[in-house]
């Protein structure tokens, strides 16, 4: 007699390798019945943005052609998850839902829902550890609190050695006939009235295989020069793994094998492999900081920042999302945000610098517009690496440390090639003053065709006028202690 039906539940799992709860459940023998629940209803669930909706819907399909590959399928529910598995459970009499864990407080309290409910109708449940390297509860320090510093973090983790090897894809995955569910479509998940999203097609692949993809193209070149490089966003030098690493369609730990196996293989890539390492490491810990701070998008982490003189400047803000600053590096960066749903991180930092410092408003409207713009937000890296920015987080950059978007512009894009990309308006500059237009001869502009003011917009803020109103705001928190 063949074991009783399990259910999958996929979470942010959208893959079928390296995956505990599906391998799990396949060992068994029975029918797997894989399950996604788009879940809107159950308390305490951030809701994605625009560009992450996107994505999810992608993932989905990828996910979907994978499982009919192997015999299966993919049933697409729409409800509060707990009320949702509980049906599915009775229309395939389903001994246990499997699922792998979401380290946050939100996920876990719908999963203690969800196992709640199935208990009272006697199927069993099983959870599993999945898309972190190692569990938070085990890295509190001696006061009890999790960890706030990066590198005695990172440290710890990799004194703990190798994390366990990825689980391969089961062989075959018997599925429960006529089970029924919605499609992709039916989530109404992409845009259509306008529909934004050209460029995120024309940029990116989601999906299990695109991602193992990138990372067996990024360890095969990129990676050996990604130390030197990664700061520029004019050249293609990183990963760019992180929303594949957002919606769980690859693993930290088939990262960190398969780029260790590549260390060993061709060792004169170790230094850039150890670097790349250590931003997976910066995911890793900006979850252990949302795991122990639940309320990390919402809440200074420094309650000493709480009293920061922030500025209501809707105008401010709208030209920033716009891309329309007068500073090209942060320009090009925002209007490659709006376009492909990404942007460099470098260039992040420069962007985030000069909302929560020059314009003095508040970190938490930049962290949302991310939110909703981001393919790769991430409810740990996005919100702790906007509180890094401001000062008021974890390991934070110092109050004085301002960005000169100039600089910053002259520093990692020489040349000019990634604002002549985004900003085509001053494409035709000369590269000396390409990140400072202002500073062009009258001349210089009248042969780029650029009118200050009209074609390009002039600074919205004096870069050293802005420094000195940053630093007399952040000096007001230390006079009020």
């Amino acid at each position: 007699m063949a074991p009783p039906p399990i259910i999958v539940w996929f979470r942010e799992s959208l893959r079928l390798s390296d995956h505990p709860a599906l391998y799990t459940a396949a060992q068994a023998g029975g029918p797997v019945v894989c399950s996604y629940v788009f879940d809107q209803e159950s308390p305490g669930l951030r809701q994605l943005g625009g560009a992450t909706r996107w994505w999810l819907a992608q993932s989905l399909r990828a996910l979907r052609t994978e499982l009919q590959s192997l015999g299966s399928d993919l049933v697409i529910r729409r409800g509060p998850a707990a009320q949702v598995l509980g049906q599915l459970a009775r229309e395939t009499n389903a001994s246990a839902v499997y699922w792998n864990d979401v380290a946050q407080a939100g996920p876990r309290r719908v999963a203690a829902s969800v196992e709640a409910d199935l208990d009272h109708i006697g199927v069993a449940s099983r959870v599993f550890p999945d898309d972190l390297l190692v569990d938070p509860a085990t890295m509190s320090g001696k006061d009890g609190r999790g960890p706030r510093v990066f590198t005695p973090f990172w440290k710890r983790v990799l004194a703990l050695g190798d994390p366990p090897k990825p689980l391969p894809t089961p062989a075959r995955l018997p599925m429960v006939p006529d089970v029924t569910g919605l499609t992709v479509d039916d989530l109404r998940l992409e845009p259509t009235k306008p529909d934004w999203a050209g460029g995120l097609r024309a940029t990116w692949q989601a999906g299990e295989r695109a991602a193992q993809q990138r990372l067996r193209s990024f360890l095969e070149s990129t990676v050996s020069g990604y130390a030197a490089d990664r700061d520029r966003p004019d050249i293609d030098a990183t990963s760019r793994l992180s929303p594949h690493l957002r919606f769980g369609e690859i693993t930290p730990r088939q990262i960190w094998h398969a780029a260790r196996f590549a260390a060993e293989e061709r060792p004169a890539q170790a230094k850039g492999i150890d670097k790349f390492l250590s931003e997976i490491g910066w995911r890793e810990f900006s979850r252990h900081l949302l795991y122990n701070n639940p309320d990390l998008a919402s809440r200074n982490l420094q309650p000493s920042f709480d009293p920061f003189p922030w500025v209501q400047d809707d105008a401010a803000l709208a030209a920033w999302q716009r891309g329309r600053t007068g500073y090209p590096i942060v320009d090009a960066g925002l209007r490659e945000l709006w376009h492909t749903g990404s942007m460099h991180n470098r260039v992040r930092m420069v962007a985030a610098s000069l909302l929560v410092k020059h314009l003095l408003i508040d970190w938490r409207q930049g962290e949302q517009w991310f939110w909703d713009t981001l393919v790769d937000a991430d409810p740990g890296s996005n919100p702790a690496s906007w509180q890094w920015v401001a000062g008021s987080g974890a390991d934070a950059a110092p109050y004085f440390r301002v960005f000169n978007p100039v600089l910053q512009g002259e520093k990692f894009d020489a040349n000019g090639s990634y604002v002549r990309r985004w900003v085509p308006e001053l494409a035709r500059l000369p590269a000396g003053v390409i990140h400072q237009p202002w500073a062009a001869k009258p001349l210089e502009l009248a042969e780029a065709g650029v009118t200050l003011g009209r074609s390009y917009p002039t600074p919205i803020i004096d870069h050293k006028q802005g420094r000195e109103r940053a630093l007399a705001a952040y000096a007001s928190l230390r006079t009020s202690d």
